[in-house]
C-alpha cells in the first residue's frame, strides 16, 4: 500500500480564470490570492501571496519526507499505545490524594517510557513547565560539593536562576546548595565544540547537561546521534558522570531520541511537542528507573513514590490523545519551519536552521537585525492567530528572562508553543523564534502576513508608535 504526500493535495493547482465571473470581493492586503464558488462553496485557489505559493512548490519533497517521519513515529507510538493495552477507563480523572486513580497515570508512564527507549517515565499535571521538569531532574541528580557541566553552551534564559548563574536571592538555586557550574562554549560555527567537550569533564562532575534545541542561541539544533556522540564522550571521561537531555521541541522530530543512545534522563513539556497542542499542562521526566524516582521525590516528596496526586477532569484523556497526535503535529510544524526558512531567507534573512537542511528540532530562527522588525514580525503573527488576534503583543519583563521578550501567541492554550507561535528577546541580533502549528498552511497565511507587515508604511507606523512610547 502507497502512502501519498498531504502536501500537494493541500496546495491545489491554479484554475482557468473563466471563474472570475464570480468571485468574491478581496481586500488589497489578499489581491494576490483569487476566490471562486462551486457548488455553492468558497474555493481559494490561490490562498498563500506569491513569494509563499512559489516556496511551497519548491518544498514537495521535504513535506513528502516528513510525512514518512510522521507515518514511522505515528507507527511507534500506536505500538506502544496497543502493548500498553490502552483503554477508555484510562481517561477518568481523580481528585484528592489520588490514591483511587484506576490506572491511567501508570498506563502513561508505560507508554511514555517505550517511546522514548526508556526504563521508566514520571508524566504528570504538577509539572508546569518544562523548565520545572528539568529542574527536578537536576535535583534528583546533584547534592551539594558536586558540579553541574553544560556541554552545549549557555543553557536557556529560565533555567540561569535554577542553576545560580544570575542570583536567585537566595530562593534556593543549584547555587544556592553548593552545586558549582562550568559550561563549555560553542564552536565558532554554532556547533559543539568537540575537542573541548572531549576534554571538559572532570572527577567531580556528577551532571552533564545537553540542551537539544537552540533555545535563544543563535546555534544549530542537536541531532540524537550528535547527543550519542557527546555521551560516550562524557562517559569515557567519567563513567559516573551522569547525563540530562534538556529534549524540549525535539521530541518525535527524528526517528530516535536520547534514552536510545545513553541519556540517564530527559525531560519536557507537555505543552510542547508531546502534548499534541491539545495537554492543558504538564510535563515529564523519562530514562533510568532510579532518577525517574529520584525526580519523582522532588516533584513531590521524599516516600511518597509516584502513584499519588490528582488530575481532575478530562486531563488524562488529552494526554493520551495528544501524545497519539503528537507526531503528526510535530511534522506540520516542522513542514511550517521550512516554509519560513525559505520565505524568509528569499527576502534575505538570515535564518537557522538554513533552508532545506535537516531538522532536529521544531524551532525555526530568524535572524531580523532591530526592534522594530521583532515588534512587527510578531504583530503579524498575532494577527493571523486564531485566539487574541485583535492584541498587540507587547515586549516586557517575563519571569525567568533575563531581557525584554515578546511573545505572539494567540493559541487555544496558554504558553502552547506546539501550537503556531514565536517570541524572541529584544537583544542583539533582535531573532525571532518560530515554532509550532497545527498545520503548515497556517504558517503559509501568516507568512502572508509578515511580508505585508514589513512594508515601508508598515514600518513607520510601528516606529513612529515605538518612539511615540518611549
Amino acid at each position: 500500500m502507497s502512502v501519498s504526500s498531504c502536501a500537494a493535495s493541500a496546495h491545489p493547482a491554479r484554475r482557468s480564470s473563466s471563474r472570475g465571473a464570480r468571485a468574491s470581493s478581496v481586500n488589497a492586503r489578499s489581491s494576490s490570492r483569487v476566490s471562486a464558488y462551486v457548488n455553492g462553496l468558497r474555493r481559494v485557489d490561490r490562498p498563500f501571496v506569491a513569494e509563499v505559493s512559489k516556496a511551497v512548490d519548491a518544498l514537495q519533497s521535504e513535506f513528502r519526507a516528513v510525512d514518512d517521519l510522521v507515518a514511522y513515529n505515528t507507527t511507534r507510538v500506536l505500538n506502544a499505545f496497543q502493548n500498553a493495552r490502552v483503554g477508555s477507563h484510562h481517561f477518568a480523572g481523580c481528585t484528592g490524594y489520588g490514591h483511587d486513580e484506576v490506572g491511567g497515570r501508570e498506563a502513561l508512564d508505560k507508554v511514555f517510557a517505550e517511546i522514548f527507549g526508556a526504563e521508566s517515565a514520571l508524566v504528570r499535571a504538577q509539572f508546569f513547565s518544562g523548565t520545572h521538569a528539568i529542574t527536578c531532574a537536576l535535583f534528583a541528580f546533584l547534592r551539594p560539593g558536586d558540579e553541574l557541566l553544560a556541554v552545549a553552551g549557555a543553557p536557556y534564559d529560565t533555567l540561569e536562576e535554577v542553576i545560580g548563574i544570575r542570583d536567585s536571592n537566595g530562593l534556593g538555586s543549584l547555587k544556592d546548595f553548593g552545586v558549582t557550574y562550568r559550561e563549555v562554549p560553542l564552536a565558532s560555527d554554532g556547533a559543539l565544540d568537540w575537542d573541548e567537550v572531549g576534554v571538559a569533564v572532570r572527577p567531580q562532575t556528577k551532571c552533564a547537561l545537553i540542551q537539544r534545541s537552540c533555545g535563544y542561541s543563535w546555534r544549530k539544533s542537536l541531532s540524537v546521534n550528535e547527543i550519542g556522540k557527546a555521551i560516550k564522550l562524557i562517559k569515557m571521561q567519567n563513567p559516573n558522570c551522569l547525563v540530562l537531555v534538556d529534549n524540549c521541541y525535539g521530541e518525535f522530530v527524528e526517528s530516535m531520541e536520547p534514552p536510545m543512545v545513553g541519556a540517564d534522563l530527559i525531560a519536557g513539556s507537555l505543552i510542547k511537542n508531546p502534548g499534541g497542542t491539545i495537554a492543558p499542562c504538564g510535563g515529564y521526566v523519562a530514562g533510568k528507573e532510579k532518577w525517574v524516582a529520584a525526580a519523582a521525590a522532588r516533584l513531590s516528596a521524599p516516600g511518597l513514590g509516584i502513584d499519588c496526586g490528582s488530575t481532575p477532569g478530562d486531563i488524562m484523556r488529552t494526554f493520551f490523545q495528544g501524545l497519539f497526535l503528537s507526531p503528526q503535529m510535530v511534522g506540520e510544524a516542522i513542514k511550517g519551519s521550512f516554509l519560513i526558512a525559505e520565505v524568509m531567507s528569499s527576502k534575505g534573512y538570515k535564518v537557522q536552521p538554513l533552508p532545506r537542511a535537516p531538522r532536529n528540532d521544531t524551532v525555526q530562527a530568524v535572524q531580523l537585525g532591530s526592534r522594530e522588525l521583532l515588534l512587527a514580525f510578531c504583530e503579524a503573527v498575532q494577527r493571523s492567530c486564531p485566539v487574541g488576534s485583535f492584541i498587540k503583543p507587547v515586549a516586557g519583563v517575563s519571569p525567568g528572562y533575563a531581557s525584554e521578550v515578546i511573545f505572539a501567541d494567540g493559541t487555544f492554550i496558554d504558553g502552547s508553543t506546539s501550537e503556531l507561535s514565536c517570541d524572541g528577546p529584544l537583544r542583539e541580533p533582535f531573532s525571532v523564534f518560530c515554532q509550532g502549528g497545527t498545520h503548515w498552511t497556517h504558517w503559509g497565511l501568516a507568512l502572508g502576513e509578515v511580508i505585508e507587515q514589513f512594508s515601508p508604511e508598515s514600518l513607520l507606523v510601528i516606529d513612529q508608535a515605538f518612539h511615540t512610547n518611549n
